[in-house]
């Protein structure tokens, strides 16, 4: 298994992930220290605590029921960039931009993976839990990070292990009990990323007629439900369909995920509040650099997702109870699209008229 890794890294990738993961483990920080008997009771009871989330998971949206519940994976820091880099290998393969062949091709791939390491790094410290669906459907938790979370909220441990694992079993729960959504999600990915090229070409060609776009927006209110990126604007109208469609999906996943953590409730998690109130506080929180950082990396972008996602779920699941807001995950048809997200009545409209 390891050698067959290895040789579809070297495989003309436009990515070095081998590099990718050295660069990141080795600049990666180091976690909190933790006495050995906390280290390990840590470990025993986050491993524990998957099966019993995803069951009070499944007990609340009424998915999965029947489904095998495959133990969650606790990690350390260098183990969650080593398994983030290969879901990301995987996810891409053949999707990114064709790497150039020859030494000029090594340089760059080269380069490519010294780049997605510093990121991989930055996330390292920061991400709490990853379920994977790309990874042979890993469920991973990173020990020191919720160890350091924990503390610097100030709450209860064995609550916040648990709120930390209902929001990652509720996406391992999306994808298992959604059997067409890994492939979906997988296609728009990489009809997105094989578009690059084109979008890269014709870039500077339009980028007069970008700025104006873009300030035409920063001057109507009305132009647009939220803020538009650069990036955005930079695309294709084709790109930017799909870019739409991934946005609507991942806003869904991550807010239907926060939905579902809190409205687990008090028997489950008796200090819920007191975490959401802190963990959100956190969530915008962070020094200068910090925060350039997050913005640069789309991180704040993410932030607001969970929200906006959590507001359309929480909306739906009002007016039409959690069987009605189940009728997402029918097929792509009925996933909500990027404006619905702010307009949930529209949706129910269009799906239950």
């Amino acid at each position: 298994m390891e050698a067959a890794t290895e040789l579809r890294r070297g495989a003309g990738s436009p990515v070095d992930w081998s590099l990718a993961i050295s660069t990141g483990q080795r600049l990666v920080r180091r976690g909190p220290d933790v006495p050995m008997a906390e280290a390990e009771a840590t470990v025993r009871d986050l491993r524990d605590a998957t099966d019993v989330a995803e069951g009070h998971v499944r007990e609340l949206t009424g998915l999965g029921h029947g489904l095998p519940l495959p133990p969650g994976e606790v990690v350390d820091r260098p183990g969650w960039i080593r398994a983030s880099a290969e879901g990301l290998e995987v996810l891409t393969e053949g999707a990114l931009p064709r790497a150039y062949t020859g030494p000029v091709g090594a340089v760059m791939a080269g380069s490519a993976g010294v780049q997605a390491g510093m990121v991989l790094a930055f996330l390292g410290s920061r991400v709490l839990g990853q379920y994977d669906p790309f990874n042979d459907g890993r469920l991973l938790l990173v020990a020191p990070n919720i160890i350091g979370a924990q503390r610097a909220l100030d709450v209860a441990a064995s609550d916040f292990r648990m709120w930390v694992c209902l929001h990652e079993c509720t996406h391992r729960l999306q994808f298992t009990a959604v059997p067409w959504l890994r492939d979906y999600f997988s296609g728009q990915v990489r009809a997105f990323l094989s578009g690059m090229d084109d979008t890269a070409a014709s870039a500077l060609n339009r980028f007069p007629d970008v700025i104006k776009e873009a300030r035409r927006r920063s001057l109507d209110p009305d132009a647009s439900s939220g803020p538009v990126t650069l990036m955005e604007l930079l695309q294709s109208p084709e790109q930017r369909e799909v870019f739409d469609r991934l946005i609507a999906l991942s806003t869904l996943l991550e807010g239907h995920a926060d939905f579902v953590m809190d409205a687990v409730g008090p028997s489950v998690v008796p200090s819920v509040e007191v975490i959401r109130d802190r963990f959100t506080e956190r969530r915008r929180g962070g020094g200068l650099l910090d925060r350039v950082l997050r913005t640069l990396l789309g991180v704040d972008a993410k932030v607001k997702q969970y929200a906006a996602g959590a507001k359309f779920t929480r909306h739906v699941v009002d007016q039409a109870g959690m069987a009605g807001f189940n009728a997402v995950w029918t097929s792509a048809e009925t996933l909500p699209r990027r404006s619905e997200i702010t307009d949930p009545d529209a949706w129910l409209r269009r799906v239950r008229p």
